[in-house]
């Protein structure tokens, strides 16, 4: 028994003394380790604060927090989204790299990262860059039935680093003083980005919609109206698939198509509150193309038939008390299948009805590739 016990007793001293080596020869480590304890208090101090929107006393407690523990990824995260709502967006992309750094395959890092370069500070290949390595993550999927997937949101954050990659490449088109072949090919990888974003994003509308103002700044006016009518599908009470698809049909000289799509944008404008400048914009350029359609009487003439046809469909589901439209499940369902049909959806159906010179070499689109 003596024996053991003197035995204990060396192993306790050799474990005492290898400790203190440890110390002196890893002292950056020990000193880590001494930190995180207070740096995680104050971590969890700002996250008290972010909660209670508290942002410049949370802003205080992360920095206290990160200069003793600096590898916590999430507290730098939180703390560039703080930065975001002061507007001090540099801080913010500093913050945002440090999440990163401590963590390369932080998704919701990068992509705030790319949002805010491109957004804000046009950094458009920064972004770029984010949004490709989002795309390049391979996450181990993980499925237990009922219980748990990680399939869908990682599928959909693929989708949003497309999608948002894209909206870099056409602002990187438009915005850089570029010559006219560059801008042309940044054109044609947003539409790629896009195209890769809606295999994914399938009833996403604002990945439609920017697909179809891509194929349309493009030229690609058969690609564009069909996706603008698949973005009108998807989400009717949104105005700008309209705005834009009475643009392009007015452009195609299909005036009274374009004058229904353009008056369904000016309600839809005028019923959510619109600024006054965006409601006279819509009414200018409705007045344009109803001058036009005034110079053609057959156009006139059927348009005022479509006109009181739609009119009729429409009130079939209205019901009136003391002469009053009343909300009823019935006016709903009109008015959604009013706004959702996209009349003008077979004249890009039938490529036959476009000049050469306006549709160019685009192939016909398909119902498979929508």
């Amino acid at each position: 028994m003596a024996k053991r016990g003197v035995f204990r007793k060396i192993v306790k001293v050799l474990i005492v003394i290898a400790l203190i080596a440890s110390v002196f020869m890893y002292p950056q480590w020990w000193k880590r380790q001494w930190n995180k304890i207070p740096g995680m208090y104050y971590v969890a101090q700002g996250d008290k604060y972010l909660r209670k929107a508290k942002f410049q006393k949370a802003i205080d407690e992360y920095k206290h927090g990160l200069a003793l523990f600096p590898n916590h990824y999430e507290a730098w995260f939180n703390l560039g989204n703080i930065y975001v709502v002061y507007e001090d967006y540099y801080s913010a992309i500093d913050a945002y790299s440090n999440a990163i750094k401590y963590n390369p395959n932080y998704v919701l890092a990068r992509m705030n990262y790319g949002i805010v370069a491109s957004e804000k500070l046009g950094d458009f290949d920064g972004a770029i860059e984010q949004y490709d390595k989002i795309i390049g993550i391979r996450r181990r999927l993980v499925y237990i039935p009922f219980v748990f997937s990680n399939l869908r949101s990682y599928k959909q954050n693929i989708g949003l680093a497309y999608y948002n990659k894209g909206v870099a490449y056409r602002q990187k088109s438009t915005y850089l003083d570029n010559k006219p072949e560059d801008k042309q090919v940044y054109l044609q990888k947003a539409i790629g980005a896009y195209q890769e974003a809606v295999k994914i994003l399938k009833n996403d509308y604002d990945a439609r919609y920017n697909l179809a103002l891509a194929y349309h700044l493009n030229g690609d006016y058969n690609l564009a109206g069909l996706t603008y009518c698949k973005a009108i599908e998807l989400e009717p009470m949104n105005y700008e698939a309209h705005y834009n698809l009475a643009v392009l049909l007015n452009h195609l000289r299909y005036f009274k198509e374009a004058l229904k799509e353009m008056h369904k944008a000016n309600t839809i404008i005028t019923s959510k509150g619109g600024s006054a400048n965006q409601t006279r914009y819509v009414f200018d350029i409705m007045n344009d193309v109803t001058r036009s359609i005034l110079k053609d009487n057959d156009a006139l003439k059927y348009m005022e038939e479509e006109i009181n046809k739609e009119e009729k469909e429409f009130n079939s589901g209205v019901t009136y008390v003391n002469g009053k439209v009343v909300a009823t499940e019935d006016l709903d369902k009109a008015m959604i299948k009013n706004f959702q049909t996209c009349a003008a959806k077979s004249i890009f159906r039938d490529e036959d009805n476009l000049d050469e010179d306006e549709t160019g070499e685009n192939k016909k689109a398909s119902d498979d590739d929508f």
